[in-house]
């Protein structure tokens, strides 16, 4: 799980250890729920300027292995 620790974040004292993108205050759960109501990615970044296109691919990325991973162990 390496690579979560370059584009996600979680300490106790930044939104109680929600975690967010690094280098910003902006939950990952917000960009699935942007994705859930059926909201554009560019949408979502145009509403979180501090996240960028390629931190936020490589959240969805990670979840996709995660996912298919899960379902499908090797």
């Amino acid at each position: 799980m390496k690579a979560a620790t370059h584009v996600i974040h979680s300490d106790p004292d930044i939104l109680g250890g929600i975690p967010v993108f690094v280098g910003t205050r902006v939950p990952v759960k917000t960009l699935l729920d942007y994705l859930e109501a059926g909201d554009p990615l560019d949408e979502f970044l145009d509403h979180f300027p501090s996240v960028r296109r390629e931190q936020a691919i490589a959240v969805l990325e990670l979840a996709k292995k995660m996912l298919t991973t899960y379902a499908n162990p090797a």
